[in-house]
């Protein structure tokens, strides 16, 4: 593996957005992702991993642009037969899809790491991004709501989010160690940024934070971070971010992202409507850039991605001593 110019911790469709930005950007080989697996689960037999392989399709050009997940060109004669069984359908996995799924699987009861699998399918599709789990070892997200415990997949598919959250964990995270080439990656000589990308904060980015391992190279490492807001205008642009920071307590504004992340980041990318935030969040010992967030077209995503790396310019040198790096922050 080569050694990455900037390195991103991403999960669902807005993480993988700016991954392609940064992707288009760099030159080949010059970015690794690092990607969220508290959302993997074991669905009809098969090792699904959702962000994963969002990010697999999204790098090789193969994802479906209307839904931003799934492949692009997709049939459901599986799902239909499916159905017709009387089996549950209520996580849709496409043909093409599934033939990721069933790979992965099979791979998996041979013996193969999930990274190997990732690598492996990676280099299916022609990628030069380094896409990483950011565990080997299982690590499943679970949520309290006012339906009592659930899995990750039950409350965000099945569920569609619809019972209220009041807690979150990670389930494994404590005992689980960073995947293959994720500590060297967020060391390596010459990391110009590490990137959080503008993912869901509790569902995509917190799991990755919860392995220790990773908490730890992060407060070690030498390349700024920089998270990018996920709320814009305080809302959210996908997903239940915005729901979930009200379910919390926390108000629906880029100053509870940066408090979220204030023991972590160095620098935070907000929306040009957010921009009477600025001084806020600076005062909270966080640098602001101020750009057009909302990535509507490839053009937007490589915009926001270079934003991204001249910032990472401007902080790069001593870290800030303040900067504790105890526990992810809270709003």
């Amino acid at each position: 593996m080569s050694s990455p110019r900037a390195v991103a911790l991403s999960g669902g469709v807005g993480g993988a957005k700016l991954a392609l930005g940064l992707d288009r950007v760099l030159s080949p080989g010059e970015l690794t992702v690092v990607a969220n697996t508290g959302d993997d689960f074991e669905h009809l037999g098969l090792h699904i991993s959702p962000d994963i392989d969002t990010l697999l399709y999204t790098l090789a050009a193969r994802a479906n642009l209307d839904t931003g997940w799934g492949r692009a060109g997709e049939s459901w004669s599986f799902m239909s037969a499916l159905a017709e069984l009387g089996q549950p359908v209520w996580f849709r996995l496409g043909d093409k899809d599934l033939a990721a799924h069933v790979l992965r699987t099979h791979r998996l009861r041979q013996g193969s790491s999930l990274s190997q699998v990732t690598r492996e399918l990676a280099g299916h599709y022609g990628l030069a991004t380094a896409v990483l789990p950011m565990s080997d070892d299982v690590v499943r997200t679970r949520v309290r709501t006012d339906a009592g415990w659930l899995d990750f997949q039950n409350y965000f598919v099945e569920q569609q989010c619809s019972p209220a959250v009041h807690e979150l964990c990670y389930v494994g995270a404590d005992a689980a160690n960073p995947a293959p080439g994720v500590t060297s990656a967020l060391h390596a000589r010459g990391l110009e940024v590490i990137c959080i990308c503008p993912s869901n904060p509790y569902l995509s980015i917190d799991p990755i934070l919860a392995v220790a391992g990773i908490r730890c190279a992060l407060e070690q490492a030498a390349a700024p971070i920089i998270a990018v807001s996920p709320i814009v205008g305080g809302r959210a642009l996908k997903g239940p971010t915005a729901r979930i920071m009200s379910e919390l307590g926390h108000r629906n504004s880029v100053v509870s992202i940066a408090l979220h992340y204030r023991d972590v980041i160095d620098g935070l990318v907000i929306d040009e409507v957010d921009r009477v935030y600025a001084r806020s969040i600076e005062k909270l010992g966080i640098e602001v850039h101020v750009a057009q967030t909302i990535m509507k077209s490839l053009e937007d995503r490589c915009s926001l991605a270079a934003q991204v790396l001249e910032f990472a310019a401007q902080l790069r040198g001593p870290r800030k001593e303040q900067r504790s790096h105890v526990g992810v922050g809270t709003s």
